[in-house]
């Protein structure tokens, strides 16, 4: 297991993955020289990075060629978790093609959706329906 190259303490699975999805600007010292030590020592975690970084420029860009491309990339490369997130995607092209194209997002819904579920959890038998709407709604 790769380890923290500044404390020395083994990389978790969720660390390794947020560091491979992060572009090199936005990360810290720290964070810079743990996934150059990544880099030197695991072939996977560069090839992971590469097609990361190529997917999100894809989301960021709207690029369905290039899309195109990435899945047949990541079908081809020896990394099971990404064949799989290829996969995946490959089989709701249709979704995804739409949320490249298509200028809607629920992105505003889902997360007053997930705000009001992480308020719900928080007061899980404390309260009634007078707590929660007191809560949510605006005074």
């Amino acid at each position: 297991m790769p380890r923290d190259s500044t404390t020395g303490r083994p990389l978790s699975p969720l660390t390794a993955g947020a560091l491979c999805i992060k572009p090199r600007p936005l990360l810290s010292v720290r964070q810079m020289a743990t996934v150059d030590a990544l880099k030197a020592n695991s072939p996977e975690f560069v090839v992971m990075r590469q097609l990361a970084m190529r997917f999100r420029g894809i989301l960021r860009s709207r690029n369905i060629d290039a899309l195109g491309r990435w899945l047949k990339d990541a079908h081809e490369c020896r990394i099971y978790e990404m064949q799989r997130f290829a996969r995946m995607l490959q089989s709701d092209l249709d979704a995804v093609t739409n949320a490249l194209t298509l200028p809607w997002s629920n992105g505003q819904t889902e997360g007053q959706i997930s705000r009001l579920k992480t308020l719900k959890r928080s007061m899980y038998g404390r309260a009634g329906v007078e707590l929660l709407r007191a809560r949510v709604l605006p005074f």
